[in-house]
């Protein structure tokens, strides 16, 4: 065997190596980093229990906050995360206190569940705080009075991040991790990758991994290399 495909080996199996270290989610109030697209949601979830109504919409695609708030509005407001299904109790725990429903166009609910967890939230002067990547008319509700209670609620949308905020983030992602890269390089990163919330922790964690793996420091050159193997397995998809 060549001392090339000797050193080829080592970093393979180097890169293999399962160094993955636990990085829990930053999902309190202050390590929301704010932007212009986010301020409307913030400011909401913050003025928490003095609501325009009893429910909140919160929507936006995936990795613009949306799960963060919701956090931020379950520590608040120590509210309960429901199943809006039959058999779930989600109408009693309405009654009972502030509740959270996330995903609600992917996760699904059942009509008549949702709309007695509404009404159980006007009579008894709790909160519901509802997440969705889409707005209420695309739910393609077919009971008039939950249609109606939908559009009775305030719906707040969530644009993407911009480049400014991703930054922030990305820069903070690194904090976090005691890892502390050269702003040209978070720069190089923003401008080349998806723009969320999501797609900025996935970066972070693979160039993480790939450089205690390999025991380098981040470069650009492994930023780029994390890139492209990301962008190819979007295609792939």
């Amino acid at each position: 065997m060549t001392e090339a495909k000797k050193i080829a080996g080592r970093r393979n199996a180097a890169e293999q190596l399962p160094l993955v270290f636990e990085h829990g989610a930053a999902s309190g109030r202050d390590d929301l980093l704010v932007s212009e697209r986010l301020a409307a949601a913030v400011s909401l979830v913050d003025a928490w229990p003095a609501w325009p109504s009893p429910v909140v919409i919160l929507t936006g695609p995936a990795g613009s906050g949306k799960s963060h708030l919701a956090q931020i509005y379950r520590d608040t407001a120590d509210a309960t995360t429901i199943i809006a299904r039959p058999g779930e109790g989600a109408s009693e725990r309405a009654a009972e206190g502030p509740v959270l429903l996330e995903d609600a166009d992917r996760a699904g609910f059942d009509e008549v569940e949702l709309f007695h967890v509404i009404n159980a939230v006007r009579q008894h002067g709790t909160t519901l705080l509802i997440t969705s990547r889409s707005f209420p008319p695309s739910w393609n509700v077919a009971l008039p009075d939950l249609a109606s209670r939908l559009k009775a609620a305030t719906v707040v949308e969530i644009g993407t991040p911009d480049e400014d905020l991703l930054g922030q983030l990305i820069t903070k992602l690194f904090a976090d991790r005691q890892l502390y890269i050269d702003d040209k390089i978070v720069s190089y990163i923003v401008q080349r990758m998806e723009r969320s919330f999501s797609a900025a922790q996935i970066v972070v964690d693979r160039m993480d991994k790939l450089a205690l793996a390999r025991r380098v420091k981040i470069t650009r050159g492994l930023a780029a290399e994390v890139l492209e193997t990301l962008e190819t397995a979007q295609v792939r998809e």
